[in-house]
């Protein structure tokens, strides 16, 4: 007996009218990329290992996906022996791997395996820049719309196979970038005709500065954690956790005014400036932000609001100015719809040092969920046709065809259904493909030269020539 098909856990196949869907959000996302004066580059599905690993962390490095090499490493003449120190551990053991096990368990792993799907396209862009340096022209704005795959546990909005949307800039330290980042972020919502996305704005220099204020730049992200918390455990529960940490209970005193933070984005660069006096690298980090909130205001956002957020702490391995996270309308429960941030030496990881760079990310499977949760998709967004011809024979399907080749150079979809069989069943095929019209093309609409059109919505059909079919059909 065969067995059931299925695909692997985490990934999913799409329908012609998801796909549809898919395509609608990156061909907006795309066109406002080029807008803005990005350029498209594609890198490999999988890179060298050694590219992709140690970027992440310890948790990154866990979820990359490793492609076996080829051949059999157990039986021919350079056989691998597995290492004794972990020959006894058993897949997906509960036992805790020690430090020495780790590491024998990643040279073995170095043995058979070279290569890895990659995790992001952040690293792949980096490896690109160093490696195409003397060809770019810098600054160089590049897009870049490509899956990605991680070994994470699935979820809701949270895939091992999914598609990232990234816009970077590197080879400039102006902030210039960062204000465009933000109108290019308002810009796409609004085209998707999501409103009242909240852009999220923090700066790695502020949380650097807000540690050196209270003593503890050894626990920043000790601290950022537990202050990222504050909203799920309250200001007890996210101090408890700090001081669990190792953070001076008086030292949080210090910084009192970030567990009632609010008011308007003014108001809250005032508040940092106050509690940042004695550090100059969160007073610039507080300079950075004004000049962004500022210049944002006077240029306007259409449907998008920018907020300062001082919890806001993704990406501190690598990020060392701006950071962004854009968070969906209030009416949906979603996570993060897109990120990003500014990072100073990203390109060092190759060798390229001092390449500032700032980029953003869209979170294209959860925007596809937002999209459809508040029927935000149009109408005309569907990979159906417009029209079905109905198949009454060889004759009728020529002169049927001839009026189809004319539509299709008009860039209207139409098609004729393929096999002469009764016409209830070509009718049918019309209704579960969604499609809104049928044309009949029999021996007496050949004879007038002319088309009968039914709507199978309303029902009604009218009798046109062929202007008045393509007219209806592009109405």
């Amino acid at each position: 007996m065969a067995s059931k098909p299925s695909i692997p856990q985490g990934t999913r196949d799409f329908s012609p009218a998801e796909v549809s869907k898919r395509q609608y959000i990156i061909q907006t996302i795309k066109n406002n990329f080029e807008k803005f004066g990005f350029q498209p580059i594609e890198t490999p599905s999988f890179e060298n290992s050694d590219t992709l690993m140690g970027k992440y962390g310890e948790e990154g490095d866990r979820l990359i996906f490793k492609i076996l090499n080829s051949g059999n490493f157990f039986f021919n003449k350079n056989k691998i022996e597995l290492p004794e120190s972990i020959e006894s551990l058993q897949v997906n053991s509960a036992e805790t791997i020690n430090l020495d096990q780790r590491i024998e368990l990643n040279k073995f792993t170095g043995k058979i395996s070279e290569k890895a799907l990659r995790y992001d396209l952040t690293v792949p862009f980096a490896r690109y820049v160093v490696q195409h340096q003397n060809e770019i022209e810098f600054p160089f704005k590049r897009y870049q719309i490509q899956p990605v795959w991680r070994a994470d546990r699935p979820q809701r909005g949270r895939y091992r196979e999914f598609y990232q949307c990234d816009a970077d800039v590197v080879g400039s330290k102006s902030l210039w970038q960062e204000v465009e980042l933000v109108q290019l972020y308002d810009t796409v919502f609004t085209s998707l005709g999501l409103e009242g996305v909240t852009i999220k704005i923090n700066n790695r220099k502020i949380l650097s500065g807000i540690a050196e204020v209270i003593g503890a730049s050894d626990k920043l992200i000790d601290f950022t954690v537990a202050l990222d918390k504050l909203d799920k455990i309250g200001e007890d529960g996210a101090k408890k956790e700090m001081i669990e940490k190792g953070i001076a209970e008086e030292a949080l005193v210090k910084v009192q005014p970030l567990f009632s933070f609010s008011g308007t984005f003014s108001d809250k660069i005032n508040q940092l400036s106050s509690l940042l006096t004695e550090s100059e690298e969160g007073m610039k980090g507080v300079e950075e932000l004004k000049f962004i909130c500022d210049n944002v205001a006077t240029l306007g956002l259409s449907t998008a609001t920018l907020d300062l957020d001082v919890t806001l702490a993704r990406g501190l391995n690598y990020y060392t100015g701006a950071i962004f996270e854009v968070a969906a309308p209030k009416t949906v429960s979603m996570g993060s719809i897109g990120g990003g941030g500014r990072y100073d030496d990203l390109t060092g990881i190759f060798g390229l040092k001092n390449m500032s760079g700032v980029g953003i990310s869209f979170g294209l499977d959860r925007i596809y969920l937002v999209l459809e949760e508040l029927q935000l998709f149009p109408e005309t967004v569907a990979a159906t046709s417009k029209a079905l011809f109905i198949n009454y024979g060889d004759a009728e399907a020529l002169y049927a065809s001839k009026a189809i080749q004319k539509l299709r150079q008009e860039n209207i979809k139409v098609e004729l259904y393929p096999d002469n069989v009764k016409v209830g069943k070509q009718f049918q095929y019309a209704d579960k493909r969604l499609i809104p019209f049928a044309v009949i093309a029999g021996d007496q609409e050949i004879a007038n030269n002319s088309y009968s059109l039914k709507n199978l919505v309303s029902g009604e059909q009218i009798s046109v020539d062929f202007e008045g079919l393509k007219n209806a059909l592009l109405a």
